[in-house]
């Protein structure tokens, strides 16, 4: 089993994803989704978590030497953390705006310019607040080496974006091997199957 299908099978299993067509969820922008993600329940699962763990690391490999690992806030920070620790690397983590009070940091932790990054993020959808830390960390003279999330619905419009940015990503898990893998383990009814990859084509006008 490939690492995109064993992730996907995990994350079905202990409901981290949800995949609902006939009663869609509602998310906050307000957009309507047969798809629910909460990768946050994998740190409560220590079999499953040390899985992502490992996959991440491996995946790591695919950019080359990173000087230090990169947590998103917030839902990144844990998994980045452990990412860290388990590469024996270095680890800090990036607000999604600077403090308004002490020293009003946005980056967290021993900064040092000249720095090869890898930054860690639990779900990728539009790509709009990874590359947010990206740019936060590029101000600072890291240079962000590659992007890891658990999961993506892969959109146009996040691949779009990182091909802007001129960053490298990748993710242990994606749209289509969860609908595979959903689809083998009768999560999923087969007619089901086509609005799913409907919704991914047109989140924005789907329904």
């Amino acid at each position: 089993m490939s690492i995109a299908s064993d992730i996907a099978a995990k994350l079905l299993q202990i409901n981290a994803i949800k995949l609902s067509p006939q009663n869609p969820f509602t998310w906050a922008s307000g957009m309507k989704s047969p798809i629910y993600c909460d990768n946050r329940l994998v740190l409560s699962y220590p079999d499953i978590r040390s899985r992502v763990i490992e996959a991440f690391v491996e995946k790591a490999n695919e950019f080359g030497e990173a000087d230090v690992i990169v947590g998103v806030a917030t839902a990144g920070i844990p998994h980045g953390a452990l990412v860290a620790e388990k590469m024996e690397k270095p680890f800090i983590y990036v607000r999604s705006k600077a403090k308004a009070h002490g020293r009003q940091n946005q980056i967290e932790g021993k900064v040092n310019p000249g720095d090869k990054a890898i930054v860690i993020e639990d779900l990728i959808s539009t790509g709009g607040s990874v590359l947010k830390a990206v740019e936060a960390l590029r101000d600072q003279n890291i240079e962000v080496i590659g992007v890891m999330a658990i999961f993506t619905y892969g959109f146009e419009k996040a691949d779009q974006a990182f091909a802007a940015a001129d960053c490298a990503f990748t993710t242990l898990s994606n749209y289509e091997a969860l609908i595979e893998e959903a689809a083998k383990q009768q999560y999923i009814k087969p007619d089901e199957i086509e609005v799913l990859r409907q919704w991914r084509k047109s989140p924005d006008k789907w329904m």
